[in-house]
């Protein structure tokens, strides 16, 4: 079963890292803001892969702030992106 729990773990964070491929070659901040979300959810999952192969249940806390600070940054910027574009939100 530890088998399993270091191959989801790798997985996901092979997908972080071809992530951070995307917001390094974009094309557009579309794409960005999409990867921002991506690296969100993924450190949420990996976090609570972690909770469950470490049974350690702050890290399901930690992984819920994670993902509500994610989306915050993803809105944020968002509006940052809509105003330097000259549209209001």
């Amino acid at each position: 079963m530890d088998g399993v729990f270091i191959f989801v773990i790798v997985f996901l964070l092979l997908n972080i890292v071809l992530g951070l491929f995307r917001v390094w070659r974009g094309p557009t901040v579309a794409d960005r803001l999409l990867t921002t979300q991506l690296f969100g959810t993924t450190g949420m999952a990996v976090l609570l892969v972690l909770a469950g192969y470490l049974q350690e249940l702050t890290l399901l806390n930690v992984a819920i702030t994670f993902n509500v600070l994610a989306i915050l940054l993803v809105i944020s910027l968002f509006k940052v992106w809509k105003k330097k574009k000259g549209e209001t939100p």
